[in-house]
């Protein structure tokens, strides 16, 4: 467990908005703060000027390293923003998510930061209803997501979403899919359908395989047969497209355009595979990661994981709407779902009255070594 609260006299001066700016948030000739030692959270003192929050990840065992990297995030947003009204205490779930989470509760939190492991979700919430704390997962599955459980990850229908109405604004309106058997390739085919009928488009074909073995090609080869379609969304990772693909379409067309889903984001084997080249899949602006990264390496000594974002935009959401939080009131969960959103490193996000987190998102295609963003992510809801 590690406990941070803002002081002044300790504080770098950089501030949130000069790292989403672009510019260093470590000054020349300051020292940088250093992470406290663990501190035990029996008997915290009273303190009747910052709102309690607690952060749940794992600080033990196999994925310490991922939750120790959020954890050094939503550090660095504390320093980074100057917040005086708010203390994150951690707490280790690599133990028991319940019995951090009765910990955390215990020790008085009013907001629950975490956990990342979608199935500490359910334990956490039921003892956090009951003190009326909601929790703001760092989770991406949108099934976890109740009136006091806002899920912050990237929901995979956002993402289905963006990359159909691209291609619907490129003129593409028939639409076919590859998808695997299953519950998940159930799930993606109706989020699929539901993506192409919201774009005005005609789901027109639809193909199903066994995942394990080659029977993605013969999927493939049946979708090909069948024609009729502008655009082909592969609804799994870039080792199945890459096998589906060249029995899609010969290398180097155009028609169909192959979609991929947002597990193809920072996979190098996008822009490796000759057969997906021009493919089109959406994902989070990384336009803002790597100062980020080089922050948190020099301050850290380590490089953050790429999903320590969500814990750093976590705190600069709860420090914005602590201006207006009534010290030892319930957290304002009416707050969380104000449609203009948040703006965080990873851009706008804001969350829906079921409490799915809506992100705005790039479009990125495949091309030889790499990737190239050919729709930016808007800097601002439009509605």
């Amino acid at each position: 467990m590690i406990e941070w609260k803002a002081n002044r006299r300790t504080l770098i001066t950089a501030g949130a908005l000069a790292l989403l700016a672009g510019c260093k948030v470590i000054p020349k000739g300051v020292e940088e703060v250093p992470p406290p030692a663990p501190a035990p959270t029996d008997n915290l003192p009273n303190d009747k000027q910052r709102q309690r929050i607690a952060l749940l990840v794992p600080l033990s065992g196999p994925d310490a390293a991922l939750g120790q990297s959020i954890a050094n995030a939503t550090t660095m947003a504390l320093l980074d923003t100057n917040a005086q009204t708010i203390r994150i205490t951690s707490y280790d779930t690599a133990p028991g998510a319940a019995s951090a989470a009765a910990k955390a509760l215990r020790d008085g939190n009013r907001l629950i930061l975490g956990p990342i492991s979608s199935a500490d979700i359910g334990a956490v919430a039921a003892a956090a209803r009951g003190r009326k704390v909601p929790l703001i997962t760092y989770s991406s599955d949108p099934a976890l997501a109740t009136r006091d459980v806002f899920v912050m990850g990237l929901d995979p229908a956002n993402a289905m979403q963006r990359v159909v109405d691209f291609a619907s604004s490129k003129g593409m309106r028939r639409f076919a899919l590859l998808a695997p058997k299953g519950t998940a390739g159930a799930r993606a085919s109706a989020i699929y359908a539901a993506a192409v009928q919201a774009a005005g488009g005609t789901l027109v074909s639809t193909q199903t395989y066994d995942r394990g073995n080659r029977s993605i090609i013969s999927a493939a080869t049946r979708l090909k047969a069948r024609g009729g379609y502008d655009a082909v969304l592969i609804a799994d990772s870039p080792k199945y497209a890459a096998m589906a693909a060249p029995s899609l379409k010969p290398a180097g067309a155009a028609v169909p355009r192959i979609l991929g889903s947002e597990t193809w984001s920072g996979d190098p084997l996008v822009g490796k595979t000759a057969s997906l080249r021009g493919a089109w899949f959406a994902a989070i602006s990384d336009t803002r990661f790597p100062r980020f990264a080089e922050s948190f390496r020099g301050r850290f000594g380590t490089a953050p994981y790429r999903l320590s974002t969500l814990g750093y935009d976590s705190v600069l959401l709860t420090v914005r709407i602590a201006r207006d939080w009534r010290l030892g009131s319930p957290f304002p969960l009416a707050r969380l779902t104000e449609r203009d959103g948040f703006l965080g490193l990873d851009g706008p996000f804001r969350f829906g009255s079921a409490g799915i987190g809506d992100r705005a998102l790039e479009v990125r295609e495949a091309r030889s070594g790499g990737v190239t963003i050919v729709s930016p992510a808007p800097e601002k809801f439009a509605d």
